[in-house]
Formats: structure tokens, C-alpha cells, sequence
């Protein structure tokens, strides 16, 4: 499929809300059921460019927040301020702002983290939770010792583990950005075949290899960002930085401390979709996850990488709408 036509200059401006004592930007299209759509890292609300329009055409209000650390919106200094309550109560408080009495919530890789655990911080406020990538009960499944778990299933320098060491976003300067997402956001640069016969520090995820193949003069895969959207994400994060995106990362063991013991079932209708050459979130995560939610769709992309919603566009805005238009109108 062709890579879709840059759309920054329709993008909406910001608007700002207070919630959980943070100031958060927030961009909307539509009007109708409210779906809340939550970025993951290093991402930003303009990650959800091309799924704005579509749910406003399709007669809903699509809400997507620069969250807790990222772009627009406040960046605590508190490592601890960056735990999963925090990002959960700051969607509650997002709602509370709009004066919103539920949404459904679609969140992509650390914004599915987020979203999947929502209807356990803020049942009342969920109507429904679409996952793209990142199953329900990621990080629970590490037990008691995130770290520990990585260590055993990857190595030391896992880019999870890494993220750990305080400093380590001193690596990616300003002047490093523009090509850093250029490389990274890329399409299928490796196969799910590829990636389980390659060396072990790719097959282990390791940071330095991830961010020398981003760095890559030729980056692999099919570029995704047009210079105009490259724009946007280096400037943010050569503004905003690094520390705050990483907090979410070292946050790993308070995470599964605060959920240790809660409910992992969910009664709301949920939606999974998953890529089958996504090496960071592989679709088999997902495997299991109609144990724990009884109304469970789930979908894969095929020869799609993890950065699904702008790999798949279209393919993305049509599962969406068509579940939450059986769902919700």
C-alpha cells in the first residue's frame, strides 16, 4: 500500500485541560461517542494523524492527548509521578475536563498499557478498550521482578533494562533526532522469520543495536515520515526530551507492585488488534487473552511492524470503526 499523504497542516491545534495537577494538550476531531486514543513511546498525539479524521467521518469523537511527558503536555520531574495510577488517573481527569461520562479508550504500545489497565482504575469511566499491539496483561505477566524477567528472557542491555539507567537519554541528542525517527519509524525493517534467526543482540532487543540501525545512514524498511512529519516529531522531543518518555519505563516495578493481586478480568467489550512482524509487541501475546475478557475481538495485520496505525492506516481505521459501530451507535 502507498504511504498515505501528509496531513500536519490538517492536524488539529492544541487545546489544553488541567488533570491530576498536570496541564495535558489535547487534540480532537468530531463530535458522537467519545473514543480517547493514547500514543506510545517515543511517540506523540500526532501519532494518531490518520485515525482523527476517519473516526470523525465516522461520526464519533476521536480525543488523542500528548501524554504525561511527551510534546505539549507537562513533564513532571518525580520519577514516581510517572507510575501506571498516574497515567490512568490522568485519562479519568482528561474526561472530567471534557466533561465526558465514559469513553471507549485505544491505546498502541505503552498506550495500551495504559488503556487495558483503565478498567481497573476507573471502571465507571470505560466503555469499551481497543489494544493495538500490546496485549492485555504485558508488564503483569513479569510477576513481582519485571527486571529479573527481562534478564532471564532477554539480556542486560534490553532496551527496557536500559532505559533504567538514569542518564542514558544523554545518548540521543537534539541534533540526533531528525535521523533517529527517520530510522525508527520505518515499516516491517525486519521480518518475524528474520528477527528469530538474526544474532542475539537483535533477537535480545538491545538498545545500542536499536538505536545504530535507526542511525543507519540506510535505514531498512519502507520510510513512513514524509519531512514535513518528521518535523514534528523532532522538534518535540528535542524540546520536551527523553527523561520523561523513559519515567514510564522506570516505573516497571511499582507498576506490578500497585497491580499485584488486582483483577485482570475485564466486562467491557475489547477489541485486539495485533501485526504479524512486530518484534517488540509479537502477535502470540495475545494468545490467551479471551481467558481474562469474555467480549473479545481480535485481528491480525499481516506484513505489519509495530508502528500499525501508520503502516496500516486504512486498514486500522476500518476494523476500528466497523467494531465500534457495532459496539457504540
Amino acid at each position: 500500500m502507498e504511504r498515505m499523504p501528509s496531513i500536519v497542516a490538517d492536524f488539529p491545534a492544541a487545546h489544553f485541560v488541567q488533570t491530576n495537577g498536570i496541564r495535558m494538550a489535547v487534540y480532537e476531531k468530531g463530535s458522537g461517542f467519545p473514543v480517547v486514543l493514547c500514543h506510545g513511546f517515543p511517540e506523540l498525539a500526532f501519532s494518531w494523524r490518520h485515525q482523527l479524521p476517519a473516526l470523525a467521518n465516522g461520526g464519533f469523537r476521536a480525543i488523542a492527548p500528548d501524554q504525561r511527558g511527551y510534546g505539549k503536555t507537562h513533564k513532571p520531574d518525580d520519577v514516581a509521578e510517572y507510575d501506571i495510577q498516574h497515567l490512568a488517573d490522568d485519562l479519568a481527569g482528561l474526561l472530567d475536563a471534557l466533561e465526558l461520562e465514559k469513553a471507549v479508550f485505544c491505546g498502541h504500545d505503552w498506550g495500551g498499557h495504559v488503556v487495558w489497565e483503565m478498567p481497573l482504575f476507573h471502571p465507571e469511566r470505560v466503555a469499551g478498550v481497543i489494544g493495538l499491539n500490546t496485549p492485555h496483561r504485558y508488564f503483569r505477566r513479569m510477576g513481582n521482578d519485571p527486571a529479573a524477567w527481562l534478564l532471564k528472557h532477554f539480556s542486560a542491555r534490553n532496551y527496557r533494562l536500559a532505559f533504567l539507567e538514569e542518564g542514558i537519554e544523554d545518548s540521543l541528542g537534539a541534533e540526533l533526532m531528525p535521523a533517529f525517527f527517520d530510522g525508527l519509524f520505518r515499516a516491517v525493517p525486519i521480518t518475524m522469520a528474520e528477527f528469530l534467526a538474526a544474532p542475539p543482540e537483535v533477537r535480545h532487543l538491545e538498545w545500542e543495536f536499536i538505536l545504530a540501525s535507526a542511525l543507519n545512514p540506510k535505514p531498512a524498511g519502507r520510510q513512513l515520515l514524509n519531512p514535513d512529519e518528521l518535523k514534528v516529531y523532532a522538534e518535540a522531543f528535542a524540546a520536551g526530551g527523553l527523561t520523561g518518555p523513559l519515567n514510564w519505563y522506570r516505573n516497571l516495578l511499582r507498576n506490578n507492585q500497585i497491580l499485584a493481586g488486582a483483577s485482570e478480568h475485564i466486562s467491557v467489550p475489547c477489541l485486539m488488534i495485533s501485526a504479524e512482524h512486530d518484534i517488540f509487541l509479537p502477535p502470540e501475546l495475545a494468545d490467551g487473552m479471551e481467558n481474562y475478557i469474555p467480549d473479545l475481538e481480535k485481528h491480525l495485520l499481516p506484513q505489519c511492524g509495530h508502528w500499525t496505525q501508520v503502516e496500516k492506516p486504512k486498514e486500522v481505521n476500518q476494523l476500528i470503526l466497523d467494531w465500534l459501530s457495532r459496539k457504540f451507535l
